[in-house]
């Protein structure tokens, strides 16, 4: 196997842990802001040393509760300020956090609470509380559960006032690098979440790689409303606390566009699906808009595509383009760029594959989109393309001390380094399957890297199709491409591994339709009756045979059916993340699926 890494290799930390960069800063940057939080007056700025303060009081509270060191501690909420102190104070106490996304069902909750003996839960809502509740009388190890909202930390703080600072201290400092941080539980495209051990020296890897990538400056600010439940969130937070940067946090869907205005950030990461939906929002406004703003949009568009393929290849573009893209981007990029806050510098997306078709429409309008790479089982942050080195197409160049690999049988991508998890919690034979005897992680994915060491992922392994004829198809990146030509599709699911065909599932956009419904004359009518409407099946008709003359025969799509909802969290037939679960789907539908092959040639 050939193998690559970054010319600079970063060895483990052999010293210190996750705390140690809270008493730093507060230490060296007490005065300066770390986080921005919701108030009922605006975004409230909290310093570098109030933090410090505020986990060092809860953590009291959680020694004087009786949390032992190791102990786990599960969390469950959406991304606020309050899910980040109760992080750091876990760690304070010597104890392990255990993340739990806000939207698991109470089977979900039990399983994770059970698997990881968690021995207290800090829960957002009464809601989240009450799924706790209804799970334990099965629950033997769980002593406390505490919540947000009925002033859960206020009464850590009390609880813990008595705790001497020297106790703390001791506690604080005890874990080493190979001590357990936290027991992620993967959100799992199939099958029951896995405990994911990712130690202190992961995280500590992990932030120290993003410096390295001096990208992200002390004086920047960030808005995160990822969910701190998964990996890409909680990187983001290692990388903060070892750069300085701000971050204001909510986690609360709908305040993502009224935050942005008001945070103006540098920099915000996000998964594709929300890429997918603003490009929607901003080409069917124009769209709606007709006449000569639509003109002008479809003018700046092709512009700023030609400027942007100048800027690929390293150059500015100049002359006769360089004044067409000034005049495009005073018309239509600046005022894009507003709607983030204007002071944007770069995004970040993760989590699930990036069109480059996004992302070279946010880069027309001045907005790079750097994707990345990784696993939950990596650390989150493997690869990341960077604002002076990007490929679109590609989840760019290692993060310093990232090793990579590609199995010579099949193309799948293997990675090493400090960032790799210590394993699976109770699953030694899981673990074995996973990781090579000398420590490689087995991705899953299957990859391609050029000359220059960028990374393109192709498909993931277990998502591949071998059609009956023995040709190979990549599901995702077709339904990348439909999902483009057509802005009213949510999801599409490309079905045929072991069939003499490929068919497709797609499910129309609650959100979007009404828009193709008023142009069409049919706004009286409910989402139910919309996507059995005959124009409508036309509509996705030309979109499919749009998609099909770029195919390959054998990849094309031969039939296809309109789903009858969405697939969203709560069906199950999506992670917490966005990423689609193919098999939940397809078991869902396999009716549907049968029909279309019954009586074709095998």
């Amino acid at each position: 196997m050939r193998e690559y890494s970054t010319p600079a290799t970063m060895e483990p930390p052999s010293s210190g842990n996750l705390t140690d960069d809270v008493v730093t800063n507060a230490r060296d940057h007490g005065a300066e802001e770390v986080f921005g939080r919701p108030g009922p007056d605006g975004w409230q700025g909290v310093t570098a040393a109030t933090f410090h303060d505020e986990v060092r009081a809860v953590a009291k509270g959680l020694i004087a509760a009786g949390i032992e060191v190791g102990d786990r501690v599960a969390l469950i909420s959406k991304t606020r300020y309050e899910w980040t102190l109760l992080d750091y104070a876990i760690w304070f106490a010597g104890a392990v956090t255990v993340p739990v996304y806000e939207t698991s069902s109470s089977e979900q909750v039990q399983w994770i609470l059970e698997d990881s003996g968690a021995r207290a839960v800090v829960a957002e809502t009464p809601e989240h509380v009450a799924r706790v509740t209804e799970v334990r009388g099965a629950l033997t190890e769980l002593n406390h559960v505490w919540s947000f909202t009925d002033n859960g930390v206020d009464i850590l703080v009390r609880l813990g006032q008595d705790i001497a600072e020297e106790e703390l201290e001791s506690r604080r400092t005890a874990a080493g690098p190979g001590d357990l941080a936290t027991l992620i539980y993967t959100s799992g495209t199939t099958g029951r979440p896995k405990g994911v051990e990712l130690t202190h020296s992961c995280w500590v890897f992990e932030g120290e790689g993003i410096e390295s990538l001096n990208f992200l400056k002390p004086d920047f600010r960030q808005f995160l409303w990822l969910p701190l439940s998964h990996s890409f969130g909680s990187v983001l937070l290692a990388g903060q606390l070892k750069i300085g940067f701000c971050t204001a946090i909510d986690g609360r869907i709908e305040r993502i566009v009224p935050n942005l205005a008001a945070t103006k950030p540098d920099f915000v990461a996000a998964v594709p699906r929300i890429f997918e939906k603003v490009y929607n929002k901003i080409v069917g406004g124009a769209r709606e808009a007709g006449g000569m703003k639509w003109k002008i949009f479809q003018w700046a568009m092709a512009v700023g595509l030609e400027a942007s393929r100048v800027k690929q290849k390293g150059q500015e573009p100049g002359g006769l383009l360089g004044l067409k893209y000034a005049i495009a981007d005073k018309l239509v990029f600046s005022k894009v760029r507003a709607a983030f806050g204007g002071n944007l510098k770069a995004f970040i997306s993760g989590s699930a594959p990036l069109s480059r078709d996004i992302a070279e429409f946010f880069h027309a309008a001045g907005l790079l989109i750097m994707e990345g790479y990784g696993l939950t089982e990596s650390s989150a942050a493997s690869f990341v393309n960077r604002p002076d080195r990007y490929k679109f197409g590609t989840v760019g160049l290692p993060v310093t001390g990232v090793q990579v690999k590609l199995d010579p049988a099949d193309g799948e991508i293997l990675l090493g380094g400090p960032g790799i998890m210590r394993g699976y919690y109770k699953l030694p034979e899981v673990t074995a399957e996973t990781l090579t005897e000398d420590g490689w992680l087995r991705t899953g994915d299957i990859g391609e890297i050029d000359a220059e060491g960028f990374l393109k992922i192709t498909d993931r392994k277990k998502d591949l199709i071998k059609t009956s004829g023995g040709k190979y198809v990549a599901p995702t990146a077709i339904e990348g491409k439909f999902k483009l030509i057509n802005p009213y599709v949510a999801q599409a699911v490309v079905h045929g591994d072991r069939r003499n065909f490929c068919s497709m599932l797609v499910a129309i956009s609650r959100e979007e339709i009404p828009k193709w419904a008023e142009s069409n004359g049919l706004s009286g009518l409910s989402y139910e009756q919309l996507i059995e409407h005959p124009k409508l099946k036309e509509q996705v008709e030309q979109s499919v045979a749009q998609l099909n003359a770029g195919l390959a025969s054998y990849e094309s799509i031969k039939k296809w059916a309109i789903l009858p909802i969405e697939p969203s969290v709560e069906n199950g037939q999506l992670t917490p993340s966005l990423k689609l679960k193919r098999k939940a789907v397809e078991k869902a539908y396999n009716e549907v699926l049968d029909g279309f092959y019954k009586g074709a040639l095998a």
